[in-house]
């Protein structure tokens, strides 16, 4: 077991809003968001919240209602996260990048009546455009100036004009000063933390349309805990945590934002992941914690080899989303001076399941569960039959960060249990020691001539090259096979390979029916808007181009 971490301890079960409350009281006065340099403290915040929680109880927000955040990392985001957890609300994250049909269906199917946006043309419009055609009655709007230091504000609103939206001037729309316009005094909401929502947290749609997972106050209230007690010597009201993955996004909401609020850290928020702005923010801001994804980390490796990049001030990083090559977690380690471990969790379970203890790494492996965890592995084909350790079979979970259901959904809810355990859609298996190794998504899975072929297995291979910075392998159709591996490849700047160079180098890393019968090489690989690569596009291109020419390894 990890050092230092308590096993033992009930995990706290409580509503969201405590976690504000209690860091309010232990941290009036210290740095709670740091936003492109203008600072807000705890007491501050504190203030804000109840405000607006006040101004949110105004607008008819209680339980049951449900109030969407369609934000990038602003102040407004942290606000109006906790002042609708406070009014009795729930929280419905959107992604500000959705077109139309994907707002438009999320609304719908959540029955958002009230939506928190900025005053941007890339976003505002596309949720006005829903004011007459769905069940949203009311939009609050933010102003990007508002949050500004003073001078920036001004020079925002100044020569950035063209980008600001034209809003009415009506009573369908609640400018954010005005929902502030009170004194706070707000009526209390008893909330029963197993059973009363606190978010409804949309899956990828990587199978269908996107689904909500059902997450209670005492889901994420445990997942907070359970995260709080891993890293061994956290310092309570010193740590500084970079917000550079999007808080709308369940892993930087429990990670970066809650999490953080719980070592009273100062939150450092950017509103999107741009390379150049990252690295200074991380020389001039001195973050100490770093939650990403491994696309960020490789980025900034990348960056380091052209000149050089001050990363001394980071202590820890939790990796996530994606598999973590080990290359990359070992150059960002060499670089910053400071632990790198790689968890595994997904929407359903708030989401952390299992991380690498910051003492005692594995190499390949998602870690160990986190304390009030089980993990169990179960045959696919029979989930009702428990796996050894050793044999790979579906991931399931226990746990109290395990989500009630998805939003409407009985009979996917029914299917995603098995036995009370949640059912994960991906393969892997416990080491003697209980740490959990992934194989690959059971839908990503490739079935060429009745062998399983697993792409995490040939992309991880691909790591290996000196020469790979990036890489997906997805199952394309094959008369004579099925299917059989594709790889696209992004290879590091000044540096140079063939397919048949990589196609020789896989060979001594993988079995002959393992290799990729075609290597694509791109400049740029797709990718989600929290830096995941993504596999859905490239599937989609392939379908529409399936009668072009492959270009096919020898």
């Amino acid at each position: 077991m990890q050092d230092h971490v308590d096993w033992t301890t009930p995990i706290a079960v409580r509503p969201v809003p405590a976690i504000l409350d209690e860091a309010v009281a232990r941290f009036a006065g210290r740095p709670a968001i740091d936003f492109l340099g203008r600072h807000t403290t705890y007491a501050e915040l504190g203030r804000l919240v109840d405000r607006a929680a006040r101004g949110f109880q105004q607008l008819g927000v209680r339980k049951g209602v449900k109030v969407g955040l369609c934000l990038p990392n602003t102040p407004c985001f942290v606000i109006c996260y906790y002042a609708i957890l406070k009014a009795g609300g729930t929280v419905v994250n959107y992604n500000p990048l959705y077109v139309e049909r994907e707002l438009r269906h999320q609304l719908e199917d959540s029955g958002t009546t009230i939506m928190v946006t900025l005053d941007i043309k890339q976003i505002y419009p596309k949720v006005a455009a829903m004011l007459d055609s769905s069940c949203l009655e009311r939009i609050v709007l933010c102003r990007m100036a508002d949050f500004l230091p003073s001078v920036q504000g001004l020079l925002f609103s100044v020569l950035r004009r063209s980008q600001v939206a034209h809003v009415p001037d009506d009573l369908r729309h609640v400018p954010f000063p005005r929902l502030l316009a009170n004194d706070g005094r707000l009526q209390p909401v008893p909330i029963d933390p197993t059973a009363d929502l606190a978010v409804l947290q949309y899956t990828g749609g990587t199978t269908g349309r996107p689904k909500a997972a059902m997450l209670t106050h005492g889901n994420i209230t445990a997942n907070t805990d359970q995260l709080y007690r891993w890293m061994p010597d956290g310092r309570a009201g010193e740590e500084r945590m970079l917000c550079v993955l999007p808080l709308f996004h369940v892993f930087a909401m429990t990670v970066a934002m809650n999490v953080g609020l719980c070592y009273g850290a100062e939150l450092i928020l950017l509103p999107r992941f741009e390379l150049k702005q990252v690295l200074k923010c991380i020389a001039k801001k001195r973050p100490t914690l770093f939650p990403g994804v491994p696309t960020i980390y490789t980025a900034i490796n990348g960056a380091a080899e052209q000149e050089a990049c001050d990363l001394s001030s980071i202590r820890y990083c939790i990796s996530g989303g994606a598999p973590l090559p080990l290359e990359v977690r070992s150059r960002f380690e060499q670089l910053a001076g400071c632990k790198v471990v790689e968890g595994y969790g997904l929407s359903e379970a708030s989401p952390v399941v299992t991380c690498n203890p910051f003492g005692r790494v594995k190499d390949g492996s998602v870690g160990l569960p986190l304390p009030g965890t089980a993990v169990e592995i179960r045959s696919p084909l029979d989930p009702a039959q428990l796996l050894g350790r050793g044999e790979k079979g579906e991931i399931c979970v226990r746990g109290p960060q395990v989500m009630s259901g998805y939003w409407q959904r009985p009979e996917e809810t029914a299917q995603v249990f098995a036995a009370g355990a949640l059912r994960t859609g991906d393969i892997g298996y416990l080491d003697e020691d209980g740490y959990l190794y992934l194989v690959d998504r059971i839908k990503d899975v490739i079935i060429s001539g009745g062998y399983n072929i697993y792409p995490r297995v040939i992309e991880e291979a691909l790591y290996q090259h000196p020469a790979v910075a990036e890489a997906v392998v997805i199952g394309v159709a094959d008369p004579y096979r099925g299917q059989v591996p594709k790889a696209f490849v992004r290879l590091r700047p000044a540096m140079a390979s063939t397919v048949e160079e990589l196609h020789g180098f896989l060979s001594g890393y993988v079995s002959r029916i393992e290799l990729p019968k075609y290597i694509e090489f791109r400049d740029e690989l797709p990718k989600t808007l929290i830096g995941k690569l993504s596999k859905k596009e490239l599937v989609a291109e392939e379908l529409a181009r399936s009668g072009a020419t492959l270009h096919k390894a020898s």
